[in-house]
């Protein structure tokens, strides 16, 4: 039976041109990563071709709501909030979070950020993190697709003394530059699934079947490793 997607035939993804590497980000017009990865595929199961939206993040859900994408699949945790208006599917991973500073600054601990400035990503489970440190002062930044480039930058001039986002992104950038330097890391094991509309059971129940098919064959430890060879595969 075809499933029934907003276009026959395909999968209409909503998600952003962010650099989030090595989840997701976009080069030469291709998009890759691990996510676009797995999306591929659970596509190529499905008999559907992935057709990427490039959305703001703030938009994710009303764009959703309002029928122009199938889901959003772009670093989506699960939380209490977002399921008040989306059911997501099982998850494709589970992370951590992270706090990344200059090289130079002495941070290495939650008690070392009281009375410091710490970016994250406005309305995100970032942000409720950084609101557990005591005495830190959050400066959320607004969801663009260059939202992390922009809070790296306000850590680099010392607008900001951290910045709090998911590890792999901070992993990433720290690697990239020795003058930042990933001081915390907090294992919060967010599981990050595919959201959709209530109204999509037939895709859901697709879905999830799907990606219990590519945790059972193989595939998707094998896209894990590829992309994220420094953390272990949490489904075994």
């Amino acid at each position: 039976m075809e499933l029934a997607t907003l276009t026959p035939g395909q999968l209409t993804i909503g998600a952003s041109d962010f650099d989030a590497r090595p989840m997701t980000y976009v080069e030469d017009g291709q998009r890759w990563g691990y996510e676009p990865d797995v999306a591929r595929a659970v596509c190529a199961k499905l008999g559907l071709e992935p057709v990427w939206l490039n959305l703001p993040m703030a938009e994710f859900y009303s764009t959703l709501q309002a029928k122009t994408c199938d889901l959003v699949w772009f670093n989506q945790a699960v939380t209490p909030e977002r399921q008040k208006h989306s059911v997501f599917t099982r998850p494709y991973g589970l992370f951590n979070e992270a706090i990344i500073v200059r090289a130079d600054d002495g941070i290495e601990s939650a008690a070392d950020l009281a009375g410091r400035k710490m970016a994250g990503l406005a309305d995100s489970t970032n942000v409720e993190l950084g609101q557990q440190f005591e005495g830190v002062e959050l400066i959320p930044f607004p969801g663009t697709d260059k939202v992390l480039q922009e809070m790296l930058a306000a850590l680099r001039t010392g607008e900001v003394d951290a910045v709090v986002d998911d590890e792999l992104v901070l992993v990433t950038a720290a690697e990239a530059d020795p003058s930042l330097r990933l001081a915390i890391t907090v294992e919060t094991s967010h599981p990050f699934a595919i959201a959709l509309r209530p109204d999509s059971p037939d895709l859901l129940t697709a879905l999830n079947q799907t990606l219990d098919q590519l945790e059972a064959d193989g595939t998707l430890q094998q896209l894990w490793e590829k992309w994220i060879p420094w953390r272990p595969f949490p489904f075994v």
